[in-house]
């Protein structure tokens, strides 16, 4: 998988470089910002982190790694989402920014950055650091990965009690106490595992198991968003600030993501940018990415947490409610992410076919015959449908885990206290589904000329 997604991005950053500059006539566009963002979310919905089983950036890495021997521990102050979750930020910024989705030379430098990127802190820094520490596409792929149906985790915990080597976290050693198998390099171990935060599917524990023991089985999608027991490598997750603001950030990004792309968001951009006296794009789109990602959850996860404080009469504090109930929006936003993707790919389908047949052409390729420019995907009315089932499929599981953590929490007053977030729950159904009602914009795509 590593090796094909890899073959991949060599063909999407050569011809980013060095094909058109019209971004639907584009590989690197084109792959990137329809068919790859459109495959991946589907895929960590049906199956789970795939994409980061077969991510092509560890490929150089591991390769890399045969020379090179990482020398130092990844600083403890860093050990958190926080970078992960700036960077995350500032690719969305960037998006919308640089209009990445019509800079196919820009779209291959931002390719070959996440390259450089995996290979400098990987090589610096033992373990998976970068996956773990500061790759926002990894964080999102874990995030939305927790409504997956399937998990790694350990088949039989009976074993586990019984095994004395640990080899699916120390690594699987010959006798001379060198590894030929390493273990899981984001410090899950087995038999303390819960979920798929943090797991890449790598199978690194897979392999290292002498009792063939780890296993891929299916399971209750997002059940682990209502589980807060301690995890190994994670903790509990309502003691973690940062994952309960990637959570809302994954939730809120992708409406914001969504928003950029039909004309009323212009207006508000506008509209902000007079309300402080600025007028630079940069700055206004700033004004922009703070009052939705920052303003308007800040108030509104605020506002409900002091309401569940006061019905259902509890003693915990605003900032420990909002970590508890953070991640009952993590389904809503895989429904956000799903229909706005979902739409760009299904509408785009087929126009993977003629930009390839001109690629092949111009590299002198015989016999793949004239370019299909009109082919293009599935009309709208067709794909509207399927927009609103996945925004209102991730609100009712929205729902259901916000309930779960209120009679987990507030047993006797569940109803009360999880009132507010069902509200504020059904608040952003709606403005997904007015912003999926918009007419948008079809960026990268022969349908975006």
């Amino acid at each position: 998988m590593q090796a094909v997604l890899l073959g991949v991005a060599v063909v999407m950053v050569v011809h980013g470089l060095l094909g058109p500059r019209l971004a639907p006539w584009n590989l690197a566009t084109l792959l990137t910002w329809v068919h790859y963002r459109g495959f991946l979310i589907l895929a960590l919905v049906a199956a789970g982190n795939l994409f980061c089983m077969g991510c092509p950036f560890m490929l150089p890495r591991n390769t890399a790694r045969r020379f090179f021997r990482p020398a130092f521990n990844w600083p403890r102050p860093l050990r958190n989402k926080w970078l992960a979750i700036a960077l995350f930020v500032a690719i969305l910024f960037a998006y919308e920014h640089y209009a990445l989705w019509g800079e196919p030379r820009w779209t291959a430098v931002l390719i070959l950055a996440y390259f450089g990127g995996a290979l400098l802190v990987d090589g610096l820094f033992r373990n998976a650091s970068f996956c773990k520490y500061v790759c926002p596409l990894g964080q999102y792929n874990f995030v939305a990965a927790t409504v997956s149906p399937l998990e790694v985790k350990a088949a039989n915990l009976d074993v586990c009690a019984a095994c004395t080597t640990r080899d699916c976290i120390r690594g699987r050693r010959d006798e001379a106490g060198s590894i030929v198998q390493r273990g899981c390099e984001l410090a899950l171990f087995q038999p303390l595992k819960v979920g798929n935060l943090d797991c890449t599917f790598c199978l690194d524990c897979v392999h290292a198991c002498p009792h063939d023991n780890v296993a891929i089985p299916t399971r209750l999608p997002g059940s682990e968003l209502w589980a807060d027991d301690r995890r190994s490598g994670i903790g509990r997750l309502s003691r973690r600030t940062d994952l309960a603001v990637l959570a809302l950030l994954f939730t809120f990004g992708g409406l914001i993501n969504a928003f950029a792309m039909v004309h009323p968001a212009h207006t508000l951009q506008a509209w902000l940018g007079g309300l402080v006296g600025v007028r630079s794009h940069a700055a206004t789109l700033g004004l922009l990415f703070a009052f939705v990602l920052v303003l308007v959850p800040a108030v509104a996860v605020g506002a409900a947490a002091a309401v569940t404080k006061r019905v259902a009469g509890s003693g915990e504090s605003l900032a420990g409610l909002i970590r508890r109930y953070a991640y009952s929006f993590i389904p809503l936003g895989v429904g956000i992410w799903l229909a706005h993707y979902a739409f760009h790919l299904l509408t785009g389908l087929w126009t993977i076919i003629p930009v390839t047949q001109q690629a092949l052409r111009d590299v002198g390729i015989p016999g793949i015959g004239e370019p299909h420019w009109g082919l293009t995907g599935l009309p709208e009315e067709l794909v509207a449908p399927l927009e609103i089932g996945f925004l209102a499929l991730g609100s009712m599981a929205s729902l259901v885990v916000a309930h779960r953590v209120a009679a987990r929490e507030h047993p006797g007053r569940a109803a009360a206290a999880v009132a507010p977030w069902a509200l504020l729950i059904t608040l952003l159904l709606v403005a997904a589904l007015w912003t999926m009602a918009q007419p948008m914009a079809m960026r990268g795509s022969m349908m975006g000329m």
